[in-house]
């Protein structure tokens, strides 16, 4: 498989609205929009399989009997697990990226709810607890980004237009 694909090979486009989640394989670019939200790809660097998923809060009361729901960090990270189980591969063998997570709802008199920054500190924790290895980030700030994962090559395309005061830190790797 090649890193690029040529002009003539197809790009499978997959649109994540909040809440949604996608894992796969080939010549698929996963996109999505972010404010408070938060994004974390995972990427199998020798397998070219990797996701996204796109959570509002950090998690929810669930009863054992209802379905995971990816609006939760700790619910679609767990779809995240169930994906790399079937594909025979473990969570260290992954890379991840994470986005997101702006403080869209400063009230800016020091008080309000940063959505934002709670969901950052929960995607920590959850890649930290299956050793899975953090080598990028784009985090915090104000204002929107748009993101373009590339599942083929483990790229990551990022527009943050009007955003200012993001956190970016880049580790080895892609």
């Amino acid at each position: 498989m090649s890193a690029r694909p040529e002009a003539s090979e197809n790009i499978r486009t997959v649109v994540l609205k909040p809440g949604d989640f996608h894992f796969g394989s080939g010549h698929t670019r996963i996109s999505t929009l972010l404010g408070s939200c938060v994004s974390i790809t995972l990427w199998h660097p020798r397998k070219h399989i990797g996701g996204m998923c796109h959570f509002m809060m950090s998690e929810r009361r669930r009863t054992s009997d209802s379905p995971l729901d990816g609006r939760y960090a700790s619910e679609a990270f767990e779809l995240f697990l169930q994906h790399v189980e079937r594909a025979g591969t473990g969570p260290c063998e992954y890379q991840a990226k994470l986005f997101g997570g702006a403080n869209m709802f400063n009230s800016g008199k020091g008080g309000g709810i940063d959505i934002g920054a709670r969901n950052i500190e929960c995607a920590h924790r959850l890649l930290a607890s299956q050793h899975i290895a953090l080598i990028a980030e784009h985090v915090a700030g104000s204002g929107p980004r748009k993101l373009h994962f590339d599942v083929w090559s483990g790229n990551v395309w990022l527009a943050f237009p009007e955003g200012a005061g993001a956190e970016i830190r880049n580790s080895h790797g892609r």
